[in-house]
């Protein structure tokens, strides 16, 4: 079953809605916008439309109604509030209704449970589920209970005589284990317990066997219970509009971005899954569904839009447009509240081993106690960050549009004329080379063997570090400033001269650990730094 239209009346939120444009291959719609928008509204009059027209019952018009009429005309009201229309042929009749909606709402909570009896359970599609959906839905203890049936009638069918054990097993918990795989690393379906002792659902979790439900965290049993419940339900619920408030509750955005790819992909075919949502992690899934997967993907977005006044909605398009507004409702003002004052770009490989964002952690090492309003960003080489349109800057830059941007650049080779041109963009350069001529600058060197009560022994360095500096020049060609050249030799000068221990395995451990803490606000590097990057 797929929506095609709505048209909503005098119903919570809306005035007069009405959405159109809803592709018949449509598998997946997305709600968008900011809690209280009317997302959950149009999922009521859905819920409204099912009760009314599949089971006789109206709810509670104070409820539902956003402009009440003259109480003699309620019923005309529960009539025609609500109209939905399907691309496949309209259902007449209450039986043939029954079973079209299933609905989730927001409040999904199951802390725990143990049965030691079982209990008949009833088709749920010839129930109502929810009188609103602002009611608590607990469904694990009795998707257990549907689970355990389910296992006793096929014992009983004679089609399975030639099944063991284990294929009855595994067609119990099979295609639960294997949605949860897809959606967790870790954390494996292994038992159902003793259903008239202690039934439950048992995991294996890294290295603890018979991990119960209850101890799991509550992103694992919120996403447990959904795709459990998208399961056992879809027993039922053959060719149904599946509606889902809010499925990431509880959930960090990777977990988010999986459960989703997993939820559409246990939707059967001829049914369709609704969510809304305000999650990151959700609407970038759905969009690379969407790219993978052309007109199976389609968002309603319902931010900015007035509904006291009458509102024709279609399906939005994501482009650069449509998926920076997502952004702006995915984080809201949290960017504001989380937002360093001041963003400084700086050179650095996000994923250079040992050296990855060393740029980046000494600068904040550094600047940590005066600025610790101020965060470093490594985004690369020089070119990539005097690229003005860098994606990664851009992004960071729209996010945290409140915070001040600097891009500081190494000095390098540059030439007085470079530097200029470097400045004309905005982009401030280092005064010496690059970060590593500030971490063994003379000074430091000092102030290092003056705090190992080896004083004496800072002129050995130094002019070690100019014969390696030389030997580099002449050998291999590098510059006579190049210090990050010789880091590695001066590294074992320093440890050797000074009998050091416990001062960093390597170059880079070294001057994160052990200079970059002689880096204080009294130095001439510090202020220098300073100067370069802050002014």
């Amino acid at each position: 079953m797929k929506i095609k239209e709505v048209q909503i009346k005098n119903f919570k939120r809306f005035t007069n809605l009405k959405i159109e444009g809803i592709p018949e291959t449509a598998k997946l719609v997305v709600l968008v916008g900011p809690n209280g928008c009317g997302k959950t509204s149009l999922f009521e009059a859905f819920n409204h439309w099912y009760k009314y027209r599949g089971f006789n019952t109206v709810g509670d018009y104070n409820y539902c109604v956003k402009q009440k009429n003259d109480e003699s005309r309620q019923h005309d009201w529960f009539s025609n509030n609500v109209s939905i229309q399907f691309f496949e042929s309209q259902a007449h009749n209450q039986e043939q209704i029954k079973g079209s909606f299933y609905f989730r709402s927001a409040y999904r909570n199951e802390p725990s449970f143990v049965t030691s009896r079982l209990e008949r359970q009833k088709d749920p599609s010839k129930l109502i589920d929810h009188d609103t959906l602002m009611s608590t839905d607990a469904v694990v203890s009795s998707n257990y209970q549907r689970l355990i049936s389910s296992t006793l009638s096929g014992v009983f069918d004679e089609n399975n005589n030639t099944k063991t054990v284990q294929d009855l097993r595994n067609e119990l918990i099979g295609k639960i284990q294997q949605s949860l795989k897809n959606v967790f690393e870790d954390l494996e379906l292994s038992s159902i317990g003793d259903p008239l002792l202690n039934g439950s659902f048992y995991f294996t979790k890294g290295t603890s066997k018979d991990f119960a439900y209850a101890n799991l965290s509550a992103g694992e049993k919120s996403a447990f219970d959904l795709i459990l419940d998208l399961i056992i339900k879809s027993i039922y619920y053959k060719n149904t509009i599946f509606c889902i408030d809010e499925p990431e509750s509880h959930m960090h955005t990777i977990l988010q971005s999986k459960l989703l790819n997993e939820l559409y992909a246990l939707i059967p075919e001829e049914s369709q899954l609704w969510i809304s949502t305000h999650s990151m992690g959700m609407l970038k899934k759905a969009k690379e569904i969407e790219e993978s997967n052309p007109g199976t993907v389609v968002f309603l977005d319902f931010d900015n839009v007035d509904f006291d006044s009458d509102v024709m909605m279609k399906p939005s398009r994501i482009d650069s447009t449509m998926w920076k507004r997502f952004l702006d409702l995915a984080f809201g003002e949290l960017s504001t509240l989380i937002a360093p004052s001041t963003i400084v770009f700086c050179e650095g490989n996000p994923s250079g081993g040992k050296k990855a964002n060393f740029d980046e952690n000494v600068y904040n090492q550094i600047f940590e106690k005066e600025f610790p309003d101020a965060r470093f960003c490594s985004v690369g080489s020089c070119s990539e960050l005097e690229d003005a349109n860098n994606v990664s800057m851009k992004i960071i830059s729209k996010m945290l549009a409140n915070s001040q941007i600097i891009k500081i650049v190494d000095h390098d080779d540059k030439n007085d004329a470079d530097v200029r041109e470097c400045y004309e963009k905005g982009i401030k350069v280092l005064s010496k080379r690059h970060i590593e001529c500030y971490l063994f600058d003379d000074e430091l060197i000092e102030k290092l063997c003056k705090n190992n009560n080896q004083e004496d022994k800072a002129e050995i360095l130094k002019n070690k570090k100019s014969e390696l500096l030389q030997e580099s020049h002449e050998n291999r060609g590098n510059p006579l400033d190049d210090v990050k050249s010789i880091v590695g030799p001066l590294y074992n000068e320093c440890k050797r001269v000074l009998k050091l221990t416990r001062c960093g395995n390597d170059a880079y451990s070294f001057m994160k650990n052990t200079m970059v803490p002689l880096i204080t606000e009294e130095t001439m590097v510090y202020q220098e730094l300073k100067r370069d990057i802050f002014g």
